[in-house]
């Protein structure tokens, strides 16, 4: 937990960290704090873009859209490892994410909790560093890109204290996101740690965000477990609801039948949009981990 990093302190601990750094016109006095509170910050979230072009993207990010006002970051990071100043203060990046992962990260422990509950704010309490990538996981990360990725992680950990546990990813944050993609956060992080000097620490492996597929004949049997009750909330959450009732941990008709509605908003017809689960309708579902299968 600290105080905010004044414009002249970041752009000081950047430059210290070896990163190449613009500063765009104006980006010391943008900010949203007139609509909320900027900090205590606890660390920084990684973004990626899902757009091409350095000056479309920074002019993007700058000034935001018209239902997402900028700035929507604090920094732009360029494919070629340069990092475009954009923002300072409270930035719409983050939004809503889960409480029990703030927790973790002001613990900075080694693992974080799957996101579930998007109840806290957390523009209030990240620096967030959009990186330019489609976001398809076929779009290459160069090796100066996430170098300066890693860089500019590294040098607000330094300059406040923190460890590259203080670093996630916005797929880390909330559920409903899943950036970035085409590398592990798990990855990033020991590039920071290395970058901070820290001593690698035996974790235990971290759970997965999103419930693995159980398998198309698991539904058959009739299941009951928390992991239909997931499910079930998930398909609410999109609109796809058949329930009379909130979902719970017996899997019913009213199930299936809400599957089905989501399979259908998939594109699926026929027999493909019968109700049973199937792997890649599950997938796009990101139904939170809840247990082992």
């Amino acid at each position: 937990m600290a105080t905010p990093l004044s414009a002249d302190a970041l752009l000081s601990a950047l430059r210290k960290e070896g990163v190449s750094v613009v500063e765009h016109a104006g980006w010391r006095t943008n900010n949203r704090n007139h609509k909320g509170s900027w900090g205590p910050v606890n660390g920084v979230i990684i973004h990626h873009t899902v757009t091409f072009g350095t000056t479309a993207t920074v002019s993007l990010c700058f000034n935001g859209r018209s239902d997402l006002p900028g700035p929507l970051c604090h920094g732009v990071i360029a494919k070629d490892g340069t990092v475009h100043l954009v923002g300072n203060g409270r930035a719409n990046h983050a939004g809503s994410g889960d409480g029990d992962v703030l927790e973790a990260v002001i613990a900075e422990r080694a693992t974080l909790p799957a996101p579930d509950e998007n109840d806290t704010d957390g523009n209030v309490h990240f620096y967030g560093f959009e990186c330019v990538n489609l976001g398809d996981g076929k779009d290459p990360w160069p090796e100066v890109q996430l170098d300066a990725m890693a860089r500019a992680s590294a040098a607000l950990c330094r300059a406040h204290g923190w460890t590259a546990a203080s670093v996630i990813g916005h797929k880390e944050w909330t559920s409903a996101k899943i950036d970035p993609r085409g590398f592990t956060m798990a990855d990033f992080r020991a590039r920071v740690s290395q970058l901070l000097g820290e001593q690698p620490t035996e974790t235990t492996p971290a759970k997965p965000a999103h419930q693995p597929f159980p398998g198309a004949a698991w539904f058959k049997k009739n299941p009951k477990s928390p992991v239909i009750t997931a499910m079930g909330k998930r398909l609410v959450a999109e609109g796809c609801s058949a329930y009379t009732e909130g979902p719970g941990p017996q899997w019913t008709d009213a199930d299936r039948a809400s599957y089905a509605k989501w399979q259908r908003r998939r594109g699926y017809t026929g027999t493909a949009a019968d109700g049973w689960p199937g792997a890649k309708s599950w997938a796009a579902l990101k139904v939170p981990y809840t247990k082992e299968i």
